[in-house]
């Protein structure tokens, strides 16, 4: 398997995320062997989940879910999307989750792996759609085209999927980590409710984001407090990572799922206190890299792109 940092990004917009054939080959094998009985359950649930397959309270049967990042799909997607859903879910039906996925229920694991092929076919990915992972980066439905829009977050949204799908400092978090991406203060991808959000700003002529931190719902329900006012597009990456990088290291959270969201953590210590341990993490070894958002970045000019329009009779 490539590194992360090998990996080719492209602007095609069913390409946001790299789908690799090695891993639904290995998901392919390993389903086959626990289904043999040549591998423990324990292990094999994270190795499932870190391919979006989900265990259901039914015996034998998955719950499959389908990362779209920021809301995008393609045409061809949806076919493979409906043919996923006639072909392999017993409902014949999938469902549009909140945070821009689409789920299938009951499908048999002997079947999921032939369901991640038809998807992956056309770009879409179920890789860390689930598990203790950086989920489906969420953004705003009107991102590029709302007025009082400072900048279009979403190749920002998409250079921040990229960093984080596979990167081995999220495969093993506490809990589920979430972020969002907005285009304006109206906030329609509801940025406060994510472990981490991204609202644009521009200072001193320099576009960067206001970012917000330790939101979620379920269980003591937070509004995620402002971490900074601003942060440049250089520097983003990297403010993301030295949170992340904190929540891996926050063993007491491991102590009880209940309460292992990033959210529990900066309740506890307070914002102000949670600021200073991002502070310290930055002045680790491991920001000598460089984090521009360049060669990560998601570049789709829709207009320019659009087919030509039908002739009106």
């Amino acid at each position: 398997m490539p590194d992360v940092e090998t990996i080719i990004h492209t602007n095609d917009p069913a390409r946001v995320l790299p789908v690799l054939e090695k891993e639904l080959e290995d998901f392919r094998s390993e389903a086959r062997h626990f289904l043999d009985g040549e591998r423990e359950e324990i292990p094999f649930i994270g190795f499932r989940l870190k391919q979006g397959v989900y265990g259901q309270r039914q015996p034998g049967v998955q719950m499959i879910r389908v990362k779209l990042p920021f809301g995008g799909v393609t045409p061809e997607q949806m076919d493979a999307l409906a043919e996923v859903a006639e072909t392999f879910a017993p409902l014949r039906k999938g469902h549009i989750t909140t945070r821009q996925n689409i789920q299938y229920h009951h499908i048999p694991l002997g079947r999921a792996a032939e369901a991640l092929f038809v998807l992956g076919k056309t770009g879409l990915s179920t890789r860390e759609a689930c598990g203790n992972t950086v989920r489906n980066v969420t953004g705003d439905p009107w991102a590029g085209i709302q007025e009082g829009e400072l900048f279009d977050p979403t190749p920002y949204a998409g250079a921040f999927a990229r960093y984080w799908l596979r990167n081995p400092l999220s495969q093993l978090l506490p809990r589920k980590f979430k972020a969002a991406f907005t285009g304006t203060d109206d906030d329609n991808a509801i940025t406060g409710i994510h472990d981490l959000g991204f609202i644009p700003r521009v200072k001193d002529g320099e576009r960067g984001f206001k970012v917000v931190v330790g939101g979620g719902l379920s269980i003591m329900a937070r509004n995620a407090p402002v971490l900074t006012e601003f942060v440049s597009l250089d520097e983003y990456l990297k403010l993301s990572e030295a949170v992340v990088r904190i929540f891996e290291k926050a063993d007491e959270l491991r102590k009880n799922r209940a309460k292992a969201r990033l959210k529990f953590l900066v309740h506890r210590v307070g914002i102000d206190a949670f600021k200073q341990m991002v502070e310290e993490e930055l002045k680790g070894d491991w920001t000598a890299k460089d984090f521009r958002p360049e060669r990560l970045l998601f570049v789709h000019d829709e207009e320019a792109n659009a087919p030509a329009r039908r002739p009106r009779f």
